[in-house]
């Protein structure tokens, strides 16, 4: 199976006010197995392959930073996506990134309709869980919306790097997070079915 990996981070705590990393990967066929290069889906210096309506800015560190725009404040639903050109089926994703105190949002893939990918996708959430106690749920740090909950907190503390790696292969579904499994589910089995 062919790695794709795009490090994505936040690195300016002052504008450290909104989403931290919305990705969206859609459908493309699978490369081979014995594949052990992962392929940079992020240049470090612009968007190239990428599309986004959000206020994504290239860093001179090589990372991205999403600042709000006139008027947006906090978690909103600003349209501020970030999804690659190219679509892809099967595949393992690793994304590094940082989160403010209340960081919240998610990695896109298996998107559908990229006007709805809320309704249209599966999304794999950040968010700032680090103080969350007993069982997490499908909206906590790495559960799949709509779906199911971590199986542990694995979540660091904001300003620090998470890790997470999510691999989809047919209706397999695995997600680790700063490395542990914490999602390992068959897609067919859930509401998520028919993405």
């Amino acid at each position: 199976m062919s790695r794709y990996e795009i490090t994505t981070y936040h690195n300016n705590r002052d504008s450290m006010k909104i989403l931290l990393l919305t990705t969206l990967i859609g459908l493309a066929p699978l490369v081979s197995a014995a594949e052990k290069d992962w392929i940079k889906l992020y240049n470090g210096q612009d968007l190239t392959g990428w599309q986004t309506t959000g206020n994504w800015l290239p860093q001179k560190d090589g990372s991205l930073l999403i600042q709000p725009r006139p008027g947006e404040k906090g978690w909103q639903r600003y349209g501020a996506y970030l999804w690659s050109k190219k679509k892809y089926k099967d595949f393992v994703l690793h994304v590094e990134y940082k989160y403010p105190p209340g960081g919240n949002s998610g990695v896109f893939f298996r998107v559908g309709d990229l006007k709805n990918p809320v309704q249209s996708g599966i999304e794999a959430q950040i968010l700032d869980s680090t103080k969350k106690k007993g069982k997490m749920g499908p909206h906590d740090h790495g559960g799949i919306i709509r779906t199911v909950g971590a199986s542990k907190n694995m979540s660091k503390n904001p300003g620090e790097w998470n890790q997470m790696i999510v691999t989809c292969k047919s209706h397999h579904l695995l997600v680790e997070l700063n490395g542990e499994k914490i999602v390992d589910i068959q897609l067919d089995k859930t509401p998520m079915k028919d993405r």
